[in-house]
């Protein structure tokens, strides 16, 4: 199971940010929504597919309703995106930020015990 990243107090001043377009996070978010939604079936569906002591028939059936399932309630649809640009690339897990916004707000003070390396 996935852990969420931890989010960014909602005290860091939120100066003008280049976004991605809103409907693309919208629909990540969406995405998101149905990965949630499916996730038990998905995984029950699963199993039954894998489970060698099933006859081939059920686990066939099986794997026909999984097929059946929304395209998007699959894990591998969901896009990792940066909670406060919503930039696709160059994310950090750990923190859920672009390495951009990582960086301005590791600058600014805002990030505990982050500091900028000098050697």
């Amino acid at each position: 199971m996935k852990k969420n990243p931890p989010r960014i107090p909602q005290t860091i001043p939120t100066e003008i940010i280049e976004m991605a377009k809103s409907s693309v996070i919208e629909r990540n978010k969406k995405r998101q929504r149905l990965v949630a939604e499916y996730a038990a079936k998905r995984h029950e569906l699963k199993a039954k597919a894998r489970d060698e002591s099933l006859s081939s028939e059920e686990r066939f059936q099986a794997r026909l309703k999984l097929a059946e399932l929304p395209r998007n309630s699959s894990p591998v649809r969901v896009r990792l995106r940066c909670a406060r640009t919503g930039r696709p690339r160059g994310n950090y897990r750990k923190f859920g930020l672009s390495r951009i916004a990582l960086r301005q707000l590791a600058l600014k003070g805002h990030i505990p015990g982050m500091i900028k390396s000098s050697w």
